[in-house]
């Protein structure tokens, strides 16, 4: 039977189905039984609008019911400026928390999501739009104390139309402070994750909401330091449609992902986990899974002596490297991450989201680790939609922004390396692509945490480089490594392309010739045909080569990796004496 219309919620605003059978979704209009949509934390089950959630709500959505703690904030002055404008400000604050029941927009619980200790605060649109006062300020730098005190990760869900005007610069000075309480876990290599929600605006925004080392969005949620209509109304430009929602700022490199509500804690768990199992000890390699067949290859997990590789033909090896088949970034995460498997990041936080490099964690023989690698493709259509692997600036950038967090949370990195270079073009090159590779190469000489690169089939000139400047640098054995690619070397030096096998052959670039001139550390085998012929195989043989070279790099102190991995490079060219 369908309902009366006294029955239904139609607001777009804050559906109640408490009191109600019925409620009216505030995008697609279907009528949505009452307790159904409360059940899927306000979410439509035809569309998937979200629609608003309270603090309190939020609260029990993420920790439960029964496991959160709430931390109180200390008391702020309510009316600093004694600010009226058509009724007392005084007056409007006792009103909202008589009619919402909270003293603030903001309210902080400490609990469990999935068993992992979590400090949560999150933001009530209802309450004066979300806007930050003092009190909201004093909230947000509270919760972030809680988990400095603590040493556990903070999450913060948004939702705010900026700054509170009643309170002038007193809200306007909450930003400083709240960023400033960030900086303060950063420094302490805490755990920070955004949740953004609609609408999320201004001082909010330009504060704690971006700061975060994590940014998720919910489907649809809009995010800015200015709205819509102050632009058009201020200097009457016309905006793009999805302007400054999630799938928007996803696409331009402003946030990690995009995640419904019905994923959320899934996914604030699996970035939990990856923080606190940092702590574990994982210095030696986690037993085979239950069922896992052991290695068929008896060969050691990382070749170090020339003399057990092969002699091939260098544009032999070439074709090889560059064959379609051959296994990707994503191909080989799939098959060595444990359990959960790969949680992506996206976006570089500045300019642009890039498709040739792929971010994030995983855990690999039980060590947590953060995962870097150019992305390839095995059809035309999936080169075409990864660039072949050549990474744009805001690909290195997005690689940096994931080596700096792997610093701070004291990560080790893996980054697979499979181009033929770094894009060519005019964006690349209106975007500083020199500039976004010899910044990576800087950072990584400086990493306090185990870096190991491998090169996974091409390792083309500087646009490999950018990922390579590792304590332990591998390559596959049907893998190339060079300067540039023998084409354009013949092109150039012989002026003729045709005379690209004899540019292979003179460049050394193949993993036998590496390793004779040790510019490399270590072959990692694959099976007898080559990886495209066994995936799993050849993610095995990586997995165990991986695992080894982290084994031995897990005793070090930061200080010891980065003299060393300094002392690896100088080495590189000059004579003995």
């Amino acid at each position: 039977m369908l309902p009366t219309e006294s029955q239904l919620t139609t607001t777009q605003e804050a559906p109640d189905p408490t009191g109600v059978d019925w409620t009216r979704c505030g995008q697609c209009r279907t009528i949505v039984y009452g307790r159904r949509f409360a059940r899927a934390a306000n979410t439509c089950p035809d569309c998937g609008w979200h629609g608003p959630l309270t603090a309190a709500e939020r609260l029990e959505w993420l920790l439960g019911r029964e496991s959160a703690r709430c931390v109180r904030p200390g008391r702020t002055t309510d009316d600093p400026l004694e600010f009226t404008d058509s009724k007392p400000y005084a007056q409007r604050l006792e009103q909202a928390r008589e009619t919402i029941g909270i003293p603030s927009a903001v309210l902080v619980g400490q609990g469990r999501i999935d068993g992992c200790p979590v400090v949560v605060a999150a933001m009530d649109f209802r309450f004066m739009g979300g806007s930050m006062g003092s009190a909201e300020g004093e909230a947000i730098t509270t919760a972030a104390e809680c988990a400095l005190e603590h040493r556990i990760p903070l999450v913060l869900v948004t939702a705010s139309g900026g700054a509170r005007m009643q309170e002038g610069v007193y809200s306007l000075l909450q930003m400083a402070k709240t960023a400033q309480a960030l900086a303060a876990l950063d420094e302490a290599g805490i755990l920070t994750i955004s949740l953004i929600t609609d609408p999320t605006y201004g001082g909010v925004a330009a504060s704690f909401a971006t700061l975060t080392d994590i940014v998720i969005a919910e489907p649809g949620a809009r995010l800015g330091f200015a709205g819509p209509r102050v632009i058009e109304q201020t200097i009457r430009q016309k905006l793009p449609d999805g302007f400054q929602t999630a799938e928007f700022l996803l696409a331009n490199g402003l946030v990690d992902a995009v995640v419904p509500r019905s994923r959320q804690r899934e996914v604030l768990a699996t970035l939990l986990r990856s923080y606190s199992g940092r702590f574990a000890d994982a210095q030696t390699t986690a037993p085979a899974a239950e069922g896992e067949a052991p290695a068929a290859d008896s060969r050691p997990p990382v070749l170090t002596d020339p003399g057990q590789l092969p002699r091939r033909a260098a544009w032999d090896v070439v074709q090889v490297a560059r064959n379609i088949n051959r296994p990707t970034t994503r191909d080989y995460l799939s098959h060595i991450l444990d359990g959960d498997g790969f949680l992506e990041l996206h976006g570089d936080r500045l300019s642009g989201e890039c498709p040739a490099i792929v971010c994030g964690f995983g855990t690999l023989a039980g060590r947590p680790v953060a995962l870097i690698g150019n992305q390839k493709g095995h059809t035309t259509r999936e080169l075409a939609d990864h660039s072949f692997g050549m990474a744009t600036p805001d690909g290195y950038r997005k690689a940096a922004r994931m080596m700096r967090l792997a610093a701070k949370l004291g990560l080790p990195v893996l980054a697979l390396i499979d181009t033929p270079g770094a894009h060519p073009g005019i964006e690349a090159e209106e975007g500083g692509q020199a500039v976004a590779i010899a910044e990576n190469l800087r950072l990584m000489a400086s990493l306090p945490v185990p870096v190991v690169a491998v090169v996974t089939g091409e390792g083309g000139s500087g646009g490999a480089l950018a990922l390579s400047v590792a304590d332990r640098v591998l390559i596959c054995e049907n893998a190339l490594y060079s300067v540039i690619s023998p084409e354009g070397c013949a092109a150039i030096l012989w002026h003729d392309r045709g005379s690209a096998p004899a540019a292979a052959e003179a460049l050394r670039l193949d993993s036998r010739s590496l390793m004779e001139h040790r510019l490399v550390d270590g072959v990692v085998p694959e099976p007898q045909e080559g990886a495209h012929t066994d995936h799993a195989q050849a993610a095995d043989l990586l997995r165990r080569a991986v695992s080894h070279c982290l084994d031995e790099l897990s005793g070090k102190d930061g200080e010891e990796l980065i003299r060393d991995r300094r002392a690896r490079f100088r080495g590189i060219g000059a004579t003995a004496g």
